[in-house]
């Protein structure tokens, strides 16, 4: 089942902080978009829930050093 989650990440401040966050979508299998904005600090994942769960995403993007609030 597809989901839709958006994610604040308060302390994504930058262009590069998003492109590291959009480089999960390689490395995480389900995820089908993903995008983010530093201006808004907010991170917009839609995922398929039977390939992965929304604690592993918390886990692979904390893995990157950001904290995912919803």
């Amino acid at each position: 089942m597809m989901v839709k989650k958006t994610f604040v990440i308060s302390d994504m401040h930058c262009a590069n902080c998003v492109m590291r966050l959009e480089g999960l979508e390689d490395d995480l299998p389900g995820i089908r978009y993903i995008q983010g904005s530093y201006h808004r600090q907010t991170l917009e994942v839609e995922f398929d829930e039977t390939q992965l769960s929304e604690e592993q995403l918390r886990a692979a993007i904390a893995r990157l050093g950001y904290t995912a609030q919803t």
